[in-house]
C-alpha cells in the first residue's frame, strides 16, 4: 500500500495532479477498513475470558473477549443469541466462532460472534461450580426444602424424551415392580432448546388441578441417559434448577450415570443414580410387597391367636380361685327369707300407730254444730256493733252536708272572681297585640309587599326586576305586581286606566268557594 507523505509546507499547495492520493471523506475512509479487514480475516475462532456481559432490549448480546495480553469486542445478534448452546457469563472462558468487522461510528473493530463454545471442560466445570455456590447462598439446595417421596403414588410424571431407552426403561421397571399410571411429558434432553422444554414440563405438571381432565402427578422423574458434560448441561442451566426447586410435586432427578452429578441433582427432593434406579425408588415391588402383607397377616393372625388363649387360660386360672356361684347366693337367698320374716311385723306395728295418730287428730277437732253456733254468736255482735255505729253516724252526715254546702258557695264565688280577672288580662292583651299589628300600619296608608312565596319583603335589595310581588292595604284587598327596577330612579310611569268610582262602604270580601263561612259575613 502507498503512504501518504507528511504534510510540508513545500507539498500541502500541490494538486491533485502532482502524485498526491484522492481526498476521501470520512465515511469512505470508513467502508474502506471495513472492506480490507472483512476481506483480510473472514471467519476467525477466537478463545477469551467474557466480560462486561449485557442483554440489550432487543435481544442482541454484547461482551468483551479478553486475555492477559489484549481485548476485543464483541456483539452477538438477535437470531444467532437464540441458537447458541452456551449462554455467555461473565468470567467464563470460552471460544467465540464468527467475523471481524468494524463499526464505523466509533472507529472500532469488533467480533461478531454465531457460535459459542465453552473453552475446555476444566472452565466448564468453573462456571458449573460457580452458579452451583451462587444457588446454594439462596437456599435452593437446603434439606428442609426437600418433601418425602410417596410411598405408592398413583401417577407418576417422567420428563424426558419420548424416542430415547430411558422412557422404556422407566417404563419395563415399573411394570415388573408396581404399575402404575404414567404421563409423559416429552421434551429434548440437549441442545438450545431442551433447557427451556425441561423448566416448562416441569411448571406444566405443576399447574395441574387435583379434578382436572388430566390427573395431576403425585410423583416426577426428569430423567436423561449418559453423556458428556456438554450433553448434560442443559441440567446445570438456572431456569431447570430453579424450576425443580420450587416444585411442589416430589421430584426425583435421575440424569446421566452413577458418576455424573448435575445441579438439578441438588434442587431434587431425591437422586437416583441411573433412570431405572429412579422408576424402583419410585414404587415398591409388588410381589414382595404381596408377600410382605400375607407374612404380616400370619403374624397378625398368630399374635390374636396367643393372645387370644392367653387371655383364656388367664379367665380359667381366675376362675378357679373364684367361689362356686351357688355359694354366693345362698347367703343372700337366706338374707332374703330373714328380711321377709321381720317385715311383717313390722307393717303391722307400723299400720297400727298411724291408725293411732288419725285417732288422737281426729279428738281434736271441732264438732261442725259448734262451729256453727260460734259463728252466730260472732255475727250477731257484728249486726249490734253496726246499729250503734248508724245512730251515731247520722248527725255526723248532717254537719257534712252543711260543711259541703258552704264550701260550694264559697267556691263559686272564688271562681267567679277568677274568671273576671282572667277577662280583664284577656282584653289588656288583645288591647296590646292590636297595637303591635301590622294592620294598624296599613290603617295609616301603608301597604304590606309580600314575594312569590307569601313571605314579607323586607329590603329592595330582595327583590329583583321581573320577581312577582303582592300588595296588600287596609281593606285586605290585595294587589298583584311585577317589579320594573330595583334602586334608581322610577321608570317612567305608565299611562293609567280610568277606574271606575268606589262605592260608599266597606267593600265586600273575596270569599273562596271553598269558604263555607263566607256568606255569613
Amino acid at each position: 500500500m502507498n503512504q501518504t507523505p507528511p504534510d510540508t509546507p513545500d507539498t500541502l499547495d500541490q494538486t491533485p495532479g502532482d502524485n498526491q492520493p484522492p481526498v476521501l471523506s470520512v465515511g469512505e475512509l470508513s467502508g474502506a477498513v471495513k472492506r480490507t479487514v472483512e476481506d483480510s480475516f473472514g471467519y476467525v475462532r477466537v478463545r477469551g475470558e467474557v466480560s462486561g456481559f449485557k442483554r440489550a432490549a432487543s435481544g442482541h448480546l454484547y461482551m468483551t473477549l479478553k486475555d492477559a495480553d489484549a481485548m476485543i469486542d464483541g456483539v452477538c445478534w438477535r437470531g444467532s443469541a437464540g441458537r447458541l448452546e452456551v449462554q455467555p457469563e461473565d468470567g467464563l472462558e470460552v471460544i467465540a466462532t464468527g467475523r471481524v468487522t468494524t463499526y464505523p461510528a466509533r472507529s472500532k473493530y469488533q467480533l461478531v460472534i454465531e457460535r459459542l463454545e465453552v473453552a475446555g471442560e476444566g472452565a466448564l466445570l468453573k462456571m458449573i461450580e460457580e452458579r452451583r455456590k451462587r444457588l446454594a447462598a439462596e437456599g435452593l439446595f437446603e434439606i428442609e426444602r426437600k418433601a418425602d417421596i410417596p410411598y405408592l403414588p398413583e401417577v407418576i410424571g417422567v420428563v424426558t424424551s419420548p424416542t430415547g431407552a430411558v422412557i422404556r426403561d422407566i417404563l419395563h421397571r415399573l411394570a415388573d415392580r408396581f404399575p402404575r399410571q404414567v404421563l409423559v411429558w416429552p421434551v429434548l434432553v440437549q441442545g438450545d432448546n431442551a433447557a427451556a422444554q425441561i423448566t416448562a414440563a416441569i411448571e406444566g405438571f405443576n399447574r395441574l388441578g387435583p379434578d382436572g381432565p388430566v390427573p395431576r402427578p403425585d410423583l416426577l422423574i426428569v430423567a436423561r441417559g449418559g453423556g458428556s458434560l456438554e450433553d448434560l448441561m442443559a441440567f446445570n442451566e438456572e431456569n431447570v434448577v430453579r424450576a425443580a426447586a420450587a416444585s411442589d410435586i416430589p421430584l426425583i432427578s435421575a440424569v446421566g450415570h452413577e458418576t455424573d452429578t448435575t445441579l438439578i441433582d441438588f434442587a431434587s427432593d431425591k437422586r437416583a443414580p441411573t433412570p431405572t434406579a429412579a422408576a424402583e425408588m419410585a414404587v415398591p415391588v409388588r410381589s414382595d410387597l404381596i408377600a410382605q402383607v400375607g407374612e404380616d397377616g400370619a403374624r397378625l393372625t398368630g399374635a390374636i391367636t396367643r393372645l387370644v388363649r392367653s387371655r383364656n387360660q388367664e379367665v380359667t386360672a381366675l376362675g378357679r380361685g373364684l367361689p362356686a356361684p351357688r355359694r354366693i347366693l345362698e347367703g343372700a337367698m337366706q338374707r332374703v327369707d330373714d328380711w321377709a320374716e321381720r317385715l311383717r311385723p313390722a307393717l303391722t306395728r307400723v299400720l297400727r300407730s298411724k291408725d293411732e295418730a288419725v285417732a288422737a287428730q281426729g279428738r281434736q277437732l271441732v264438732q261442725p254444730d259448734q262451729y256453727v253456733d260460734a259463728k252466730r254468736r260472732d255475727l250477731a255482735s257484728m249486726v249490734a256493733r253496726l246499729a250503734a255505729v248508724k245512730s251515731a253516724g247520722d248527725g255526723k252526715i248532717e254537719r257534712d252536708l252543711r260543711d259541703t254546702h258552704s264550701f260550694g258557695q264559697r267556691l263559686d264565688q272564688a271562681a267567679g272572681r277568677m274568671l273576671a280577672d282572667a277577662g280583664q288580662k284577656l282584653a289588656s292583651f288583645e288591647s296590646l297585640l292590636e297595637s303591635y299589628s301590622y294592620k294598624g300600619v296599613l290603617e295609616r296608608g301603608f301597604v304590606l309587599v309580600r314575594d312569590a312565596s307569601g313571605a314579607p319583603v323586607l329590603a329592595a335589595d330582595a327583590l329583583a326586576p321581573g320577581d312577582g310581588i303582592s300588595l296588600s292595604f287596609r281593606d285586605e284587598g290585595i294587589v298583584g305586581a311585577t317589579v320594573d327596577s330595583v334602586g334608581g330612579d322610577m321608570p317612567a310611569a305608565k299611562a293609567a286606566k280610568p277606574r271606575a268610582p268606589k262605592t260608599a262602604g266597606k267593600p265586600k270580601k273575596k270569599t273562596s268557594p271553598d269558604d263555607p263561612q263566607g256568606t255569613l259575613l
